[in-house]
């Protein structure tokens, strides 16, 4: 199944967190625990286990496609760009909605995640409720609002 494949408004959606910190996912569970919304979350700790959920691989091959990739950029191994890249250069994979979340507020990060394609770059939040509020947020607007193209 792919994100286009999902009926937004009667099914809940998948997100998939991309984040090593485990302060920062600990902060993103608790949010997506505590905000009301319909929307289940997948963590993984890198890019290469960020590919391998996307395709179904290894440990990931019940995983189910998500709906929204939340991408922390500073990961190990791979940077969170060169991520972006790879996803935007795979045909099965282009379409997906890819949100940068990320501590960087550089400026030179948000031109490069744009240029790459990427569909928002948010600063992290730096509170619980902060936080709530995100997870609220993007489930407004990526659930319930957006029309995302057909997958090919």
């Amino acid at each position: 199944m792919t994100y286009s494949d999902r009926t937004r408004r009667s099914e809940p959606g998948d997100v998939l967190l991309v984040e090593d910190n485990p302060g920062d996912t600990r902060l993103i569970e608790e949010a997506f625990a505590d905000a009301p919304i319909d929307a289940t979350l997948h963590t993984v700790p890198d890019g290469d286990e960020m590919l391998e959920f996307l395709h179904q691989q290894g440990d990931y091959a019940s995983a189910p496609f998500p709906d929204l990739v939340l991408l922390d950029l500073n990961l190990p191994r791979t940077h969170g760009t060169e991520l972006l890249e790879e996803i935007r250069s795979d045909s099965k994979l282009q379409h997906l909605p890819v949100v940068i979340l990320t501590s960087s507020s550089d400026r030179d990060d948000v031109v490069n995640c744009y240029q790459n394609n990427a569909n928002a770059y948010l600063t992290k939040p730096t509170g619980h409720d902060e936080f709530v509020s995100l997870v609220e947020s993007l489930e407004d607007f990526w659930f319930k609002r957006v029309q995302l193209p057909p997958a090919q």
